[in-house]
């Protein structure tokens, strides 16, 4: 039962039908946030989407002050177009929308490498924008020797995410590739070969990112949470989907990854990089996007390789990705940050409600 003057946040998430009708806050992923939700005096409302009842999260939503989303970019053969404009129509009236698809059109999308690459987080990175510029451009780099990753500008599950070199030192017909989807194995192809997978990549997202290959991958990645510009705990993962084969050894599929192991905030090890972040890294994003601190959304991931070691041994950090679409599962530090952040936007979405 609503209380008056009592903030409603909806959590919404994918689902069928039959997930839609037995919802309730104690039986997903996101029971923590629930509950901490409505400790701080909130009403929060499961929102199990799919197109096919769209109008129905649709009403659901219009009657919030803040809807939570986590939607992956491309699941099951859909992609979010009709999630993307049903979150666009009930942020122009008034409801708080995480993330908005504004906003992971600016940072959510791997082109974010290319337009960040400056800011002391990326390093030698390419974008192509068709077919023709890969044919035309990524072949001279792999005669000069060098490994690249390619990443459609939009997915998930390391679907259109490729490691290639040449197959032969100075000659780029034939490569040598391996996809980061789970169960793929090394293949040695003619580039041509390469760039028709490719291709419906361009059609689908837009294009493809181009970063330098870094070797330390076997030490696993960091995964950074934030909420909005603070840091809200960690996540170190080996990750092993574009480890190489041993030499010699068939070609077979890469390991499963590790488990994600979580840290708080204030995890030692991990401080160099949340002072980078929170102090560097993030400002610079947010200037070079145009996004205010509001913006950001309430609840998103950075995830780092470990790069080549400063001169002092100290490790490097390579953004590899940002994920702003379905940031789950999380640390449970990140949990009241989270919470409050949520009802703080919904209560300035109320605000500027009653000034209108």
């Amino acid at each position: 039962m609503r209380q008056p003057g009592q903030l409603r946040v909806a959590l919404v998430y994918p689902g069928d039908l039959a997930a839609r009708r037995a919802a309730t806050p104690a039986n997903n992923r996101f029971a923590a946030l629930f509950t901490a939700l409505a400790e701080r005096g909130a009403q929060a409302l499961p929102a199990v989407y799919h197109d096919e009842f769209r109008d129905q999260v649709r009403a659901q939503l219009l009657g919030v002050d803040c809807a939570l989303v986590w939607v992956n970019p491309l699941q099951d053969g859909r992609d979010r177009a009709e999630l993307d404009a049903l979150l666009r129509e009930v942020a122009a009236a008034g409801v708080a929308v995480s993330t908005h698809p504004d906003v992971i059109l600016a940072m959510g999308t791997k082109e974010v490498l290319h337009r960040t690459r400056d800011l002391g987080w990326g390093g030698d990175t390419r974008l192509y924008r068709d077919p023709g510029q890969l044919r035309r451009e990524l072949p001279e780099q792999l005669a000069a020797g060098a490994v690249r990753v390619l990443k459609q500008l939009r997915g998930n599950g390391g679907s259109g995410v490729w490691k290639i070199e040449a197959a032969s030192p100075g000659d780029p017909a034939r490569v040598r590739v391996r996809h980061a989807q789970r169960g793929a194995v090394e293949q040695e192809i003619p580039f041509e070969e390469f760039l028709a997978l490719c291709a419906p990549y361009f059609a689908a997202s837009g294009g493809m990112v181009d970063q330098a290959w870094q070797p330390r991958l076997v030490e696993g990645t960091v995964r950074c949470y934030l909420v909005h510009d603070r840091v809200a705990g960690f996540g170190h993962q080996a990750v092993n989907a574009l480890h190489p084969a041993p030499a010699g050894a068939p070609a077979t599929a890469a390991p499963p990854p590790g488990p994600r192991l979580y840290h708080p905030p204030d995890r030692p090890q991990f401080q160099p990089l949340r002072r980078r972040l929170e102090e560097q890294w993030v400002p610079a994003l947010q200037e070079t996007l145009g996004l205010d601190r509001a913006s950001l959304p309430v609840l998103w991931d950075a995830d780092f390789l470990l790069g080549p070691r400063d001169a002092a041994g100290a490790d490097t950090h390579v953004l590899c990705e940002i994920n702003v679409c379905s940031v789950a599962p999380y640390p449970d530090s990140a949990v009241a940050p989270v919470a409050d952040a949520a009802l703080a936007w919904a209560a300035a979405a109320r605000r500027r409600g009653r000034e209108r």
